[in-house]
């Protein structure tokens, strides 16, 4: 039996959310996959059959569909509906927690079942700066088939916003496999220390904490430090990011790092090959962003084999296991942080070993192939089809 699934999101797809287009192409061919969203972007990266986007329509719907939600009278895409009914949808998949709610309209107009998956902002920050989505939420809770998740830690807090604890399931984000070349790191003799840090300049990614670390260690380690990434035109990202960029000089590290900015998937994957040491410090930030699970970017270098230091945050622990695959401290920790890199740094002989235990975590928990079969037996399960 096929299944139609809708994929709804409000833009397909940001260069950031490489692990959502993971998922639908990990799906089974028994799922038929559809995405309805407002626009597309980065489509040669994002490659997807059956793409409905609001914006390659005619003109005067997508200013009407706008306005409508633009005034508060339907915070759904006028065309999920009316695409569900003509492809015979069986699921509607919201991504994003405050997508699935503004969905739950559309979802009442048609014969299909709905699935929402939480990824982190949605689930942590919007609580938190608006108490009106708590009230939302649990609406949502009580009208939805299924709440998604990446691991124990965000179930756990799914639960305190009031989802029964019977409709939240773990689906882990899982990584292609065959795209990370599992590559041991090693260091020759007068080798700099490489650390590569890459995401978002947000609070949560504790970029300034990472930095001031590797500024205590750098008296004693010649250390050579990447950090891809930028900030947004939000001010309390441009503000995170002048904090980053005082942190550098504080640090003593303007002639030691290098910044080359948002790069490609591509890009990332390459300088990871060519760096020894990852470093995600990630922390939960004072406006109540978290990581919500974990950062996909621990599980992608984890899976080239390359030793990860970073914090026990939400559901990172779950991915690193602490002491085998990396490191860990306490978040804001930066004397642990400090202590964990120069343990790695005086210690090249356990890189090998250590990479080894990450690779095989991931293997047997984050193949895409694998989290593909777990997710289409939810869809199946929630369908009544397995």
């Amino acid at each position: 039996m096929v299944l139609r699934v809708i994929h709804s999101a409000p833009v397909w797809l940001p260069a950031t959310q490489t692990w959502m287009h993971t998922q639908a192409r990990a799906l089974p061919e028994d799922i038929e996959n559809h995405v309805v969203c407002e626009r597309t972007q980065n489509l040669s990266a994002f490659p997807m059959a059956n793409i409905h986007a609001l914006a390659e329509g005619p003109r005067l719907a997508h200013l009407w569909d706008r306005g409508m939600r633009g005034f508060g009278l339907r915070p759904y895409l006028g065309h999920l509906p009316r695409v569900a009914r003509r492809i015979d949808a069986d699921l509607i998949h919201s991504h994003f927690g405050h997508i699935g709610w503004g969905d739950l309209g559309a979802v009442g107009r048609v014969r299909a079942k709905h699935v929402v998956t939480f990824y982190g902002q949605d689930l942590t920050y919007l609580p938190a700066q608006d108490p009106r989505w708590r009230t939302r939420y649990v609406d949502m809770f009580r009208r939805v088939d299924r709440v998604l998740c990446e691991g124990p830690h965000m179930a756990s807090v799914l639960v305190e916003l009031g989802c029964p604890a019977e409709k939240v399931t773990v689906q882990r984000l899982g990584v292609d496999l065959a795209a990370f070349t599992f590559t041991p790191r090693r260091r020759g003799e007068g080798e700099l220390f490489k650390v590569l840090m890459a995401g978002s300049f947000t609070e949560k990614k504790g970029i300034p904490d990472g930095l001031q670390a590797l500024g205590l260690i750098a008296a004693e380690v010649d250390l050579r430090v990447t950090l891809i990434g930028d900030a947004n035109d939000k001010p309390r990202n441009q503000t995170e990011k002048k904090r980053i960029l005082t942190a550098i000089e504080e640090a003593g590290l303007t002639d030691k790092i290098t910044l080359p900015g948002y790069q490609s998937h591509g890009v990332l994957l390459q300088e990871a090959l060519e760096h020894q040491v990852f470093l995600s410090p990630s922390v939960h930030a004072a406006d109540g962003d978290t990581e919500g699970g974990a950062p996909v970017t621990i599980i992608e270098m984890a899976a080239t084999g390359m030793p990860v230091v970073s914090t026990r945050h939400c559901d990172i622990p779950a991915v690193i296991r602490e002491g085998e695959g990396g490191l860990l401290a306490d978040e804001g920790d930066v004397d642990g942080l400090a202590e964990h890199l120069l343990a790695l740094a005086s210690r090249p002989d356990t890189w090998e070993v250590m990479g080894r235990c990450a690779r095989d975590h991931i293997t047997a928990n984050y193949d895409m192939r694998k989290q593909g079969e777990a997710l289409a037996a939810i869809y199946r399960s929630v369908c009544g089809a397995d």
